[in-house]
């Protein structure tokens, strides 16, 4: 799991829901940010447009925290890993 992709992932949840970065950790669950399910699918728009990829919707629906998410995005950013399409994306 890489840092910039936990960064990135942080960002986008915190422009989302209008939240300081700081309040959010690899660890946090959605529950304990305050983010309900429709909040849930306004994040994963911002996502897929961060980083350029579909979300299927049945991979999102038990996605519960932000290690989750990232664990999930980890698996959906087409390169040789996560470093190389961050390298790209920047």
């Amino acid at each position: 799991m890489s840092d910039e992709l936990i960064r990135r992932v942080i960002s986008c949840i915190a422009a989302s829901q209008k939240l300081p970065e700081e309040k959010i950790t690899i660890d946090s669950t959605f529950e304990e940010l305050g983010i309900d399910s429709l909040d849930g699918v306004n994040i994963l728009f911002a996502l897929e447009n961060e980083f350029n990829i579909s979300i299927p919707d049945e991979g999102a629906q038990g996605i519960r925290g932000v290690r989750q998410l990232v664990e999930a995005l980890e698996k959906l950013i087409p390169s040789n890993g996560p470093a190389d399409a961050l390298a790209q994306e920047s």
